[in-house]
Parts: structure tokens; sequence; C-alpha cells
């Protein structure tokens, strides 16, 4: 049971700067019992599970939301890590930070809490399990099934629904929300079908909410709303420039993959892909519907899912371990299958040296990588003579995380430059975004950015950069790269070799991290329980932090000499 006792601002908070405060500003409906506004997805799997398809796979709604990051996003420990970071950068600013990171990842407690006229925390409803918030249940839920199918279609996709500023309407009773024809105390939940008469009395009895046909939850403006995140640095007494810190949907937009598009896909296309037989929604009462989407919300962070199976007890984790490895290895195959292309072209040998071109394609309908900024793609090119001897390497992943040759794994303070040629091993094409300070100085903390130093992302096919956002524009020496265009990039090598210990064999790898090094060591600079605990968890499993999503190699034979004609 949820306790409506209202809380007020903790103690020494002091209020961020004006521009951040007006982003605190949370849309919530007044309630007089804000625990009413949602239930916990136990009462949704209820029903909404031991549905199977033909072949026997298990296509429960609620099993596969189980074992996401979104069912997760509240245990999430490099989240809760990066929170403690930020308010021990920023304590006057703590309660505003907390508040501001709850929205996307507690985000029916932030909703809840915004309902008493407060603001939402995070470490309040923390440990998962064991936590005395008011609206610990909601938050330890994370990005539930009652709060996205609640959220209502006004502002979706535009700037005003953007970092969790979506709208859950009021109680049915007076209000303008249209829920509940049936019962006017009931809350309307949207889908994508029509219901039918005996399933929405038997969701009706089990929740107290009424499902309703909206459309907008198929829409990539729905997904926009928690996956467009607008931050602003912090700094007392002043204003800053709002920074995109994730942006995909923006990204999408400047795409081919954007509607109306030749490659037209929405989010859901790719994330939630389609069941191929019509199945029902729940096992209760259930008829069968055409091009039902799974809820397994594949994203990039394979790591984070075996890092929560790895830690479960610690962390609170509910889904099953088999969900949870089925889940990460569902994610690292999409990555495999359907992220990028890799081509060896232009590879040959003369005059003492061995040339070659990497060709990367984008196959996502955002920049690759793309969101958090965490997350890094990285070309490993490497030369083997005729006895196997390794001659060259770029790239090479190190155990503990790092990539030999990128400055900012070696120091927080440099980063790797965005390389059209590469002529050393300790040249590495990382395709990243570094962030910089109001300073310009190198950070990975989010409250304290302004601005893209490199953005090297590869860019989805057919973005135009004249009519995209300026916030997904690229950063820094990719601008001036000839090669780097929407859908690709172009990497040449030019290796010094001795051409008598060919033939040589080229490999050329595509690798891809959710968690780049730099992002978790920078975390062991803090001294407290959440920042220990996940740099101990990265270390202990970075050896599998990162994997290959393409590789392409060749063999390259010095020329023959060319033979003297006889006359």
């Amino acid at each position: 049971m949820i306790s409506t006792k209202s809380r007020s601002r903790r103690p020494g908070a002091a209020p961020l700067a004006a521009a951040a405060l007006a982003l605190a500003a949370l849309d919530a409906p007044a309630q007089e019992n804000p625990g009413e506004l949602f239930r916990t997805s136990g009462r949704c799997i209820a029903c909404h599970k031991g549905v199977f398809g033909p072949d026997g796979d298990d296509l429960s709604i609620g099993f596969d939301w189980r074992a996401s990051m979104m069912a997760n996003s509240a245990r999430d420990p490099y989240f809760q890590a990066a929170v403690r970071r930020e308010i021990m950068d920023y304590p006057n600013a703590a309660a505003d930070i907390e508040g501001e990171c709850a929205r996307c990842h507690m985000p029916m407690a932030s909703v809840a809490a915004a309902a008493t006229g407060e603001i939402g925390q995070v470490f309040a409803n923390l440990p998962v399990g064991g936590a005395g918030g008011e609206f610990a249940d909601l938050a330890a839920d994370g990005v539930s099934c009652a709060l996205c199918h609640q959220i209502q279609p006004d502002g979706l996709g535009e700037e005003e629904s953007f970092t969790a500023r979506f709208h859950i309407a009021g109680m049915a009773s007076g209000s303008s929300s249209g829920a509940g024809a049936g019962d006017p105390n009931a809350r309307a939940l949207f889908g994508p079908f029509e219901p039918d008469a005996g399933g929405a009395g038997i969701m009706h009895s089990a929740t107290g909410f009424e499902p309703r046909l909206g459309e907008h939850v198929t829409s990539s403006g729905f997904c926009a709303s928690c996956h467009t995140v607008i931050t602003r640095p912090v700094r007392d007494g002043g204003t800053e420039t709002a920074f995109p810190e994730q942006s995909p949907y923006l990204e999408w937009l400047a795409s081919d993959y954007a509607e109306g598009g030749f490659l037209e896909r929405s989010c859901q296309d790719c994330h939630m892909p389609e069941v191929a037989e019509d199945v029902p929604v729940t096992m209760v009462l259930g008829q069968a519907r055409p091009e039902v989407s799974r809820h397994v919300f594949r994203g990039g962070n394979f790591f984070m899912l075996r890092m929560l199976n790895r830690f479960r007890s610690e962390l609170g984790v509910t889904a099953l371990p088999q969900e949870l490895e089925i889940a990460a290895a569902r994610t690292a195959d999409h990555l495999r299958t359907a992220t990028v292309e890799l081509e060896l072209v232009g590879v040959g040998v003369g005059e003492g040296r061995l040339e070659a071109t990497v060709l990367v394609r984008n196959l996502a309908g955002h920049k690759f990588p793309t969101a958090y900024p965490s997350r890094r793609a990285w070309i490993r090119f490497a030369v083997m003579d005729a006895d196997g001897n390794r001659v060259f390497e770029s790239g090479a992943f190190a155990p503990d995380g790092s990539v030999a040759g990128d400055d900012h794994d070696l120091d927080g303070k440099d980063f790797e430059p965005h390389y059209d040629m590469i002529e050393s091993s300790d040249q590495v094409q990382v395709y990243q975004g570094v962030m910089a300070n109001a300073a310009g100085e190198i950070t990975t903390g989010l409250m304290s950015a302004a601005s893209w130093t490199k953005d090297n992302r590869i860019l989805p096919l057919g973005y135009d950069a004249a009519s995209a956002d300026s916030r997904t524009r690229p950063a820094g020496a990719a601008t001036d790269d000839s090669d780097f265009l929407p859908g690709s990039d172009a990497v040449r090598y030019s290796v010094a070799v001795n051409p008598s210990s060919g033939p040589f064999r080229v490999e050329a790898e595509l690798w891809f991290q959710p968690i780049a090094y730099r992002w978790a060591e920078n975390l062991a600079e803090y001294d407290a329980t959440e920042t220990d605990r996940f740099v101990g968890y990265y270390r202990e499993m970075a050896e599998s932090s990162a994997l290959v999503l393409a590789r392409v190699e060749g063999v390259v034979r010095q020329p023959e000499p060319a033979r003297k004609m006889s006359m």
C-alpha cells in the first residue's frame, strides 16, 4: 500500500539555476491519493503471461518486459552511481538533480510525487525491495506498464514532451482524460487494439483501469519523450545553454527512416519486433491479434543486462536468470545483425606500405552509436605477415575494458580525435560523443556538460544536416572529413611493412561497448557506496564489456615484378 503523507524539500537542498528549475517543473495531475494513479507490473503480468507461439516460444508481454532495461531502470547500478556522482559534484543542487533523473528511471514515483506538489527522489527509493520512500514500490517498477500506457497523445514528438515531459491524465472524475466510459472512476490505459468488452471488463476488475484504443502508443514520438534528453549544466547563479544529452529521435527525424522516408521504420518496428503469427496479448480470454509487438525493448546494453543478472541478489532483480540471459543474447544478436556493416576496399602493397580502406555503414535509423554518451564503437585493424606474426594493430581491446591507443582511456582530460587516415598503432578510430564543460574541459559528468567537443557517431542514411535539428550535427574533425557521410564513414590505413614478409592477412573489426572504460573509471574518484559498487562490478566484468559487431578480412600479395619482354 502506498502512503500519501506529504513531503517537503530536503534540508540543505538549494535551488538550481533558474533555467534548470524550469526543467524540473513537473506536469502531473493534482491527486488526493497519488498511489491510485498507477498499478505495479505484478497486477498486469497476472494476465499478460502464458502466451506462446506455434513453435513454443514464450511471447508473454510481462515476461519479456521483466527482463528489459525498461523494467530494471531503477535497479541499474550505473544509473545509481552516476546520480550519486552528480550530487557529490553539485551538493547544493542535489534535490533537483535527483528529481530530474527520477523522471526517466523512476517515472511512476516521479509523477506520483508531482501529484503531491513535490519533485521525485532517487535514493529515498533505494535499495529496490528495501526502501522506505513513500513511492518506493512505484520507483522499483521502473518504466512500467501503467506508466507508458497512460501517456496521453498531447505534444508527443514535440519539444514540450522531451526529457519525460509527457502528460498523464488526472482522475476520470471531472477530468478531460475521457477515461472510464463504463466506470467514472476508471483510468484509461491506451493500446494499439480496439478492446473487446470481455477483456475490458476483466482488466477493470483486476486493476481499475479500462483499456482504450490509443494509436499514439505506436508512434516514434511516444518513445521520444524519454529518449530525447535535454539537460542544462549546473552553475550556481547562472543560466546555461541546454545540452542535448540524448537525441536518437531527432537523429531519426533527419534520416530516410523517418515517417515518409523511403526506408520508413518507427522506433517500435526495430525495438519491439512484431510476432509473425496472430497471437493474443493475454492468456485470459485473449483473442488472437495481428502484428503484436513484443515488449523486449531491444537496445544496446547487453553488458548491463548481464551485470544485473550476475549481481541480481544485491540489486533486487526479479526477472529470472534465464530471462535476463535470453534478453542479453537477443540484444547482442540484434547489434550484430542490424546495426553496422563493414567492407574492406582498396587493399594493396606498394613501396613498403600496405594500404587499405575500411568502410563502415550504419544500418540503424539513428546515429550509431546513439543515446547515452557512454557508448562507443571503434575499428580494430590488424595486419599479419606470412608466418602469422602481427606486424600492425590499431584498436586492440584490453581485459580491463580499455582500448589501446584511445587517449581518453589513458587520460580522462584528453580524447582520441576523429581520423581520415591512420598510420600508427597509437591511433584508433573511435566513434563516440565527447562532452566538454563550459570551460572546454573534457567531462563525463552530465550536469557539467555544455557542448560536444567530438561527435563522430556515424550518421543515419539520408541524414540532411541542413534540415536536421542543429543539436544532432557532428562536431569536431569529422565535419572536415569528406568520407564522413550520411550512412557511412571510410577510414584509410597506411602501414609500413616489409614486402618480403608477405603475403599479408588483413583483419578489420567493428567493436561496440555500451559503457566505455573512462565512463566507469571516472567514478572511482568518488567515495560512495554506489560508485564503489559499480566500479567493482565493472572491473570484475570488464573483459566482457564489449563485443565484435562485424568483421572482414582479406589477403594482400606483393605485386609480381614486371617481366622483361623479349624482342
